[in-house]
C-alpha cells in the first residue's frame, strides 16, 4: 500500500492550514500583489497571468469574535468567518478581492470587507446561473473580460494572451496531477485519507502554482501504481460542502470507523478540479467555456443546466468508484444545499444507496456524537453487504 511522502505533505499542510501566512511570505519574497477570491467559480488563471498570487479565501479556525456583531447567526460558518477575518485584520495581506458568483450570505460577508477595509478594491463579476439560456455564453464572456480589466487595474500589469495561455497550461497541469492522485485513491492503490486529499486540493487554492505542481510531482514519483489495492474496508463517497473545507477531525472520525473514502464531490475536493480549461483558441473564450462546462462535469444546485442533475451525477460516480454509501456533509444554513437535499435523498433511496447526513458548523461538532452516528451507518452498510446465510 502506497503512502504519501510526509515531508512534502507537511509543507502542503502548512499552506493549507495558514493561507494568510503563506500569502504574506510569498508577497515578501516576490514583491508582487496577492488577490483574494471566493468560491466557487473564479478563474484563478487571470490573476496568475497578471503576475499576482491568486488565493481562495479560506475559513479560519479562529473563533469568531468581531464577526458576531456584523452578520446574523443564521449565516453559514464560512461567511461569518470571512467577515470576522476582515474585521480583525487577518485579510489585510490581500491587495484586492474578486468573486465570480455568490450566494446572499457571501454577498453579506463581502459587504463587511467593503465596510471594514474600504481601501481594498472589490469586484463582482457575477456569472449567470442559468447555463442553457441563449444569452448565457455572451454574458459569461463579458464578465470574464471585465475580470481581466479589473485585475489589470489592481495589479498594474497587462495580461497578454500568451501569459494567460501559459497560466491555463500550468493550472491544467495541476488539475491533472491532482486527478492522478484521485485515481490512485479510487482504485485503493494509494492510501490517501480524506483529510490528506483535502490538504492536497486546499493547498492548491493557496500556493504558487509552480511550487504546488513541483510538490505534487514529488508525491507521485514515489507512488507505485501497481501496488495491491485495499479491498476489506467499506468504501464511502463524501458529498457537499460547496464553499469551504470540512474540519479535518470530521474527516478523520469518518475513516476511523472502518471505512475508506474513495471519492468526493466537495469543493475542496474533486469539484474544484473537475474541469480542464481548453488550451486552444482565445484564452478568455477558453475560460468562459470552462465555466459553462463545470456544471456538466460536477453539477451544483446553485446552477441550472437542462438535463443535468447532481443526484444523477452522484449515482454515476458511485458506480465508477464502487462506493458502498454516501456521507453528505452539509454546512449549517447553506440554503442551496438544504433546498436540494430532499431531491438527492429521494434519488439515493430509490437506488437503495445508504446515505448519512452530517451537518457541520464553524464552532465544531461533538466528535463522539459524530463517531456514534458514523459507526451505526457503517454497521448498516456491512449488514447490507454481508452474504445471506444459506
Amino acid at each position: 500500500m502506497n503512502e504519501l511522502d510526509p515531508t512534502v505533505m507537511s509543507s502542503l499542510r502548512a499552506a493549507a492550514d495558514d493561507p494568510v501566512a503563506y500569502a504574506q511570505a510569498w508577497k515578501t519574497k516576490h514583491g508582487n500583489r496577492v488577490i483574494g477570491s471566493f468560491p466557487m467559480n473564479f478563474p484563478s488563471e487571470i490573476v496568475h497571468a497578471a503576475g499576482a498570487l491568486p488565493v481562495i479565501v479560506q475559513e479560519s479556525r479562529t473563533p469568531i469574535t468581531e464577526g458576531r456583531n456584523l452578520l446574523a447567526e443564521f449565516y453559514c460558518g464560512y461567511t461569518r468567518s470571512v467577515a470576522d477575518q476582515a474585521a480583525v485584520g487577518e485579510l489585510d495581506v490581500f491587495d484586492g478581492f474578486v468573486a465570480a458568483d455568490h450566494c446572499v450570505q457571501l454577498l453579506g460577508a463581502v459587504d463587511v470587507i467593503r465596510w471594514a477595509r474600504p481601501e481594498k478594491p472589490v469586484h463582482f463579476a457575477q456569472f449567470t446561473s442559468a447555463m442553457d439560456d441563449p444569452w448565457t455564453k455572451p454574458r459569461v464572456a463579458g464578465r470574464v473580460h471585465e475580470l481581466k480589466l479589473e485585475i489589470e487595474g489592481v495589479v498594474g500589469a497587462t495580461i497578454t494572451d500568451e501569459s494567460l495561455a501559459e497560466s491555463i497550461r500550468l493550472f491544467n497541469t495541476n488539475r491533472r496531477l491532482l486527478r492522478e492522485l484521485y485515481d490512485l485513491r479510487r482504485t485503493g492503490r494509494a492510501r490517501i485519507t480524506a483529510s490528506d486529499m483535502q490538504v492536497l486540493v486546499k493547498s492548491s487554492m493557496v500556493m504558487d502554482i509552480d511550487e504546488h505542481n513541483a510538490a505534487l510531482n514529488g508525491l507521485l514519483v514515489r507512488l507505485d501504481p501497481s501496488a495491491d489495492a485495499l479491498d476489506d474496508l467499506v468504501r464511502l463517497h463524501l458529498s457537499g460542502h460547496f464553499c469551504h473545507a470540512p474540519r479535518p477531525e470530521v474527516l478523520d472520525v469518518i475513516e476511523e470507523s472502518g471505512v475508506i473514502v474513495v471519492d468526493d464531490d466537495l469543493y475542496t475536493g474533486f469539484r474544484y478540479i473537475s474541469t480542464y480549461v481548453p488550451e486552444h483558441g482565445d484564452p478568455l473564450d477558453a475560460l468562459s467555456e470552462w465555466y459553462l462546462d463545470r456544471n456538466d462535469n460536477a453539477p451544483c444546485p446553485t446552477r441550472v443546466t437542462v438535463g443535468v442533475d447532481w443526484d444523477t451525477y452522484l449515482i454515476d460516480s458511485l458506480e465508477k468508484s464502487r462506493a458502498n454509501g454516501v456521507v453528505v456533509l452539509m454546512a449549517k444554513f447553506c440554503e442551496p444545499h438544504m433546498l436540494y437535499y430532499p431531491e438527492l435523498r429521494k434519488a439515493l433511496d430509490a437506488h437503495g444507496i445508504p446515505l448519512l447526513l452530517l451537518e457541520t458548523e464553524h464552532e465544531g461538532n461533538p466528535v463522539e456524537t459524530l463517531r456514534t452516528k458514523i459507526e451505526t451507518f457503517v454497521e448498516r452498510i456491512r449488514r447490507q453487504l454481508a452474504p445471506v446465510p444459506s
